[in-house]
């Protein structure tokens, strides 16, 4: 589980699994080769019960999945009972947070980014290219949430695409990929920009002890 609420639910409603269930205080989502995030399984509070992995892990075989978890950091108690039954540790997670408004006013080249729904072919094949497979775009079309794809460009070319979903008063950034031979020119930040943009200009409410709205993104592409 994650401390914070507001990203515990932007991490599931920007990034929606096909299907969920539930056992012993877990819930798990049927990722459909949408990321390990997706397929993963979360503790819904301090209640769970150890003898409930077993069975979320034959959930996840059942649906041809690996059994994977998420573990919050600090869970001291989850990860020594998931060690207990056989996992190891997998990939970690880093969300950070930057101000849409700062984001937003920041100056860009004009006709440098563009926010397209639903995503233009070129969008897909870059995300194609940098192994965001259809599987994992997929997790964009379930989307209910306000939601747009970014398209970067640099010298009259197609340079990076992203895709950003707002709950709330939370844009969370996924899928960043920049065209290898364009990324010294485009840059990641750019994505950030435009998606800057997207929570300012939907009226993102302020939030966090700063009284800023915030915008959250997970360290690398999904």
């Amino acid at each position: 589980m994650i401390a914070d609420p507001e990203i515990a639910r932007v991490f599931e409603t920007s990034w929606p699994a096909a299907d969920y269930a539930e056992a012993g205080g877990f819930r798990v989502g049927r990722g459909q080769g949408g990321g390990g995030r997706v397929s993963s399984a979360r503790a819904l509070g301090p209640g769970w019960d150890g003898g409930a992995i077993a069975e979320i892990a034959a959930i996840q075989r059942g649906w041809d999945e690996m059994p994977m978890f998420r573990v919050a950091d600090g869970d001291a108690a989850l990860a020594q009972a998931l060690a207990g039954a056989g996992f190891r540790h997998g990939s970690p997670t880093a969300v950070m947070a930057a101000d849409c408004a700062l984001l937003a006013a920041a100056a860009r080249p004009r006709l440098s980014s563009f926010d397209i729904w639903p995503p233009l072919a070129i969008q897909a094949d870059i995300w194609s290219a940098g192994h965001i497979s259809d599987s994992r775009q997929a997790a964009m079309r379930r989307v209910t949430l306000p939601r747009t794809a970014l398209l970067g460009r640099v010298q009259d070319r197609a340079a990076g695409a992203a895709f950003v979903a707002a709950d709330g008063r939370v844009a969370m950034i996924h899928a960043i990929e920049v065209v290898p031979a364009l990324r010294r020119q485009w840059r990641r930040r750019l994505a950030d920009r435009a998606g800057g943009g997207m929570g300012a200009g939907a009226g993102r409410d302020p939030a966090g002890a700063g009284g800023q709205p915030r915008q959250y993104r997970r360290a690398g592409a999904l």
